[in-house]
Order: C-alpha cells, then structure tokens, then sequence
C-alpha cells in the first residue's frame, strides 16, 4: 500500500500502479462474479468487470426493464444473464447492488446460495451497519466486503470509457478465507476505480448517508433554490438567476476545483470575487455547520436508516416519489435550467 500525506494526516491508499489490472486478474481467475441487481452501480461495474476481463454474471429478473436493459447492454441470456437465483448459485462472489429496500427485501433468496468460501460484495454498508433493522447477517463461513466508488454508476462508466477512474473506498466485514484483502482490492481494480482508500462498513454509511443528504444532493439543492429565490426577489430574470447559481458553478468552476483544488480558484479569479469568497465563506461554514452536525447525529442513531427503510419499503413509494421529483422539475429554477442546457453550444 502506498502512504500517502493528506493535509498532515497520512493514509494508505491502494493505487493501480501497485496493484495492476494483470494481478488483480490472476487473482480472480477462478472466480465467477454475480452481479445481482442492473440498476443504479450495477451496469456501471458490471460492464467495466467484463471490458477488464473478468469472469461476470448478471442476475435479474425477467420481463424487466432492467433485464431488457442488460440484453441491449450485451449480456446473453443462459450464457451471461440469468434469473437473480441462477446466478447467486454460480456466482462464487455476489456483488449484492440492489438498493437497500431490495437487498432487504430479497436477502432470504440470495443467503441460501451463500455457501462456505463465497464473498458476498456491497457498495454502501447500509445492510451489514444496521443488520438489526434490515436482517441481513450473512453466515459466519464467507467474505464479508465492500468497495464503494464516490459517485453514480453513470460516472463510474463513463470516466472508465474516458480512461479515467472513480476514487472508491474499500472494507472488510468478515476474512473467512484469508483471501478477502487480494479479492476486495481485486474487484475495486476491477469496475475502476482510480485508487482505492480503507474504511469500515459503518463508517462507509455514516459518511455516505451524510453527503447525500449534504453537499452532494441535499443542502447543494438547498443552496441553489436559497440563492434563485433571493435574486428572482430582487427582480433578476430567470436566465440571470440560474446562470449565476447553478451553470456558472458546474459548467465553470467546479471543472477547474476538481482540477487544481479551491485555493487555485481563488487564486485565479477576479480580485474582487476573491475578497468576496475569502469574506463570506465561514459566514456559510458557520450558519451550515449545525444542520450537518444534527444530520450526521441522526445518521449515526439509525433514524435516517430507519427513515429510508419505512418510506421505500412501502408499495406506493415510486408514486410519492414521483410526486416530489415533479415539484423540483416544474420548479422554476430548473425549468429555467433547462432552457439553459438547450442553449449550450453544444446542443446547437
């Protein structure tokens, strides 16, 4: 592992310069990996797992959506896409990618296929973290492990196709075998990831349920609505008050953050949006701060989980879904949004 220096902290991290594609291929040459579930992670590892050469299964149900989707993707039916029991039975390491409701839902089908030796593999530790509300204990005789790329499956894809890779987490829940470091490692080469940084199942959640619901989906939304609203207030246009919230900020700058880091940007930025940035910043970290601390409180008692448990579970979840996603599309900053995505060059 390479240690690597993060602001004073040191971390050891697994790159693909020390472990290569080539020994994370021979270390899974005899096995056969399942992917159960071909929804949000699953296409995205699945297809770089098959393009990086190794062994892959998908198991899905037929006459889905998701199933048509795997055929249009290339998975062969009776050759390399079976029923989800099918291939939990060949699959010597089950990529469990269902979402949490599913994966609870299904975890009675799936752990009776779990026999000694096989790995059963998560991206988020949600199931194992809070196993007292979802149920899922797997037996005592298989690898337990995780590798959690940061970011959507979409992502995870396209930036492999762009010979690029998704940074993802990795931990071990259970080492039945001895062989779970060399399988997780393996597999976290294997969808593409770009270096690989330990965690543990439950701190893997905490933090992922905390950024979800934080600056990368909620308080970002959040932010975004609070900023429109006041500019719309004060007699801004549309067009005004969407491009200086929303595509500025992700078509401009966060391309150039990502790149060189905050401190570049403001470097590089006009001497007066610098005095600006550098005057309010911790006027923003100050007044955000205890809404994070009371999310990450509710993270860690279970309450979100349980929340999400609740609400997904339920038979009419995809309606009220579809209900909430519709008040954020017709909103008028996202109608204006896309009006905007229109206009781009490149759509013209």
């Amino acid at each position: 592992m390479a240690k690597i220096n993060f602001g004073g902290v040191t971390e050891e991290v697994v790159t693909r310069e020390e472990f290569p594609l080539a020994k994370a291929q021979d270390t899974l040459k005899e096995e056969t990996i399942a992917i159960i579930g071909y929804g949000v992670q699953g296409p995205g590892q699945a297809l770089n797992l098959r393009d990086n050469g190794f062994n892959v299964i998908i198991g899905q149900r037929k006459e889905s959506k998701t199933w048509d989707k795997a055929v249009s993707d290339g998975w062969v039916p009776g050759e390399t896409l079976f029923e989800i029991e099918e291939a939990c039975e060949k699959g010597t390491i089950i990529q469990y990618l269902l979402s949490d409701a599913g994966q609870i839902s299904l975890w009675p089908t799936v752990k009776k296929h779990l026999t000694a030796g096989k790995a059963l593999y998560f991206s988020h530790g949600f199931g194992i973290t809070y196993k007292e509300r979802t149920g899922i204990v797997p037996p005592e005789d298989i690898d337990v492990i995780l590798v959690a790329p940061k970011g959507s499956g979409t992502s995870l894809r396209r930036m492999f196709l762009e010979g690029r890779g998704l940074n993802s987490s990795y931990a071990i829940f259970q080492d039945a075998t001895g062989k779970a470091k060399d399988r997780v490692v393996s597999l976290g080469i294997g969808v593409g990831s770009g270096y690989l940084f330990p965690t543990d199942f439950k701190k893997e959640v905490y933090s992922d349920l905390t950024g979800e619901r934080g600056t990368l989906m909620g308080a970002i939304q959040g932010i975004f609505a609070a900023q429109y609203d006041v500019l719309r207030a004060n007699g801004h246009s549309p067009s005004e008050a969407f491009n200086e919230t929303v595509e500025e900020l992700t078509q401009s700058l966060m391309p150039l953050v990502a790149e060189n880091g905050m401190d570049w940007m403001y470097a590089n930025c006009s001497t007066t949006a610098q005095r600006g940035a550098l005057d309010w910043w911790k006027k923003f970290r100050d007044a955000s701060k205890p809404v994070f601390e009371e999310l990450y409180k509710e993270v860690a008692a279970g309450n979100e989980a349980q929340r999400s448990i609740d609400s997904n579970s339920k038979s009419d979840y995809r309606e009220k879904l579809e209900v909430e996603l519709k008040e954020l599309r017709d909103s008028e900053m996202w109608q204006a949004g896309s009006e905007v995505r229109k206009l781009r060059p490149e759509n013209n």
